[in-house]
C-alpha cells in the first residue's frame, strides 16, 4: 500500500521507560520534525512482572533474562509492523529503528547499564535496520549514561540568549540545563523517581497501574 507521506525518511522510536506501563512506538521525520503515527501497546502481566525481577538479584538471573530478552524483542517487532500496517507507512521510507530496550540494571559507578529487548529479532521481524545499546558508548567516555535526552534538548530547545531548564518527568525523572549560546556547556542528570512510584502508588490503592490523565 502506498504511504501517506510522499518521499519523506522516516524513524521510528521504540519505549517502554521504567514504569513499564507500555510499549510506545512512534514514526517520525525530521527538519522539519513531524510526528506520523503513535501507538502504544500494553505490556502483558507476564512479562512486565518479569522485567521488573530482574531489576533485583534473584536466582537463574542469566536464563530468565535471556528469555525476556526474547520475548520483548518479539513484542516490539510485532509491535512496530502493527503501527506500519495501521498506518499505511512504506517500509522503504523508513531508514531506521531506535530500541531503547528495556533497563534493568543501571549501575554508573561500576561503569555499565543494562538494556534488554533483542534488536536482531526487531530487525527479522520487520526488515529494518535497528539502532540499540544507546548508552554504552556514553559510560564508556565517562559519562553516566543517563539522561540521554539532553542532546535532542539541545537541538530543539537551546537559545543564544535565554538559559532554559528543560525538566522530564517519566519513569524516572530528569532535568537538562540549557545555558543561553554555550553550546559546550549543556548537560543533564537525573533527579530521582517519578511516575514508577505514581504508578506504585496507584495500583496499591486504586487498582489502577497508573494515574489515568493525572487525576
Amino acid at each position: 500500500m502506498q504511504a501517506k507521506f510522499g518521499m519523506t525518511t522516516l524513524y521510528i522510536g521504540v519505549m517502554t521507560g521504567t514504569s513499564m506501563d507500555g510499549l510506545d512506538t512512534v514514526a517520525v521525520s525530521f527538519d522539519p520534525i513531524q510526528i506520523h503515527a503513535t501507538l502504544t501497546l500494553k505490556v502483558e502481566e507476564d512479562l512486565r512482572d518479569q522485567l521488573m525481577a530482574l531489576t533485583l538479584p534473584d536466582d537463574n538471573e542469566i536464563d530468565r533474562m535471556a528469555l525476556a530478552h526474547v520475548a520483548l524483542g518479539q513484542m516490539i517487532g510485532h509491535g512496530i509492523n502493527q503501527l506500519i500496517e495501521e498506518n499505511h507507512l512504506s517500509r522503504q521510507q523508513i531508514r531506521a529503528i531506535g530500541s531503547h530496550g528495556q533497563t534493568i540494571r543501571h549501575r554508573p559507578e561500576n561503569g555499565f547499564s543494562l538494556q534488554i529487548g533483542d534488536a536482531h529479532i526487531i530487525t527479522e521481524l520487520t526488515g529494518i535496520p535497528v539502532v540499540y545499546d544507546f548508552r554504552s558508548r556514553d559510560l564508556a567516555a565517562g559519562g553516566q549514561g543517563a539522561p540521554l535526552v539532553p542532546a535532542f534538548h539541545q537541538v530543539m530547545f537551546q537559545h543564544p540568549e535565554i538559559h532554559r531548564v528543560i525538566l522530564n518527568l517519566g519513569g524516572i525523572a530528569n532535568v537538562t540545563m540549557l545555558p543561553a549560546g554555550q553550546i559546550d556547556q549543556v548537560y543533564g542528570f537525573d533527579t530521582g523517581p517519578a511516575n514508577i512510584l505514581m504508578d506504585a502508588w496507584c495500583e496499591r490503592y486504586t487498582g489502577q497501574p497508573f494515574d489515568e490523565n493525572g487525576d
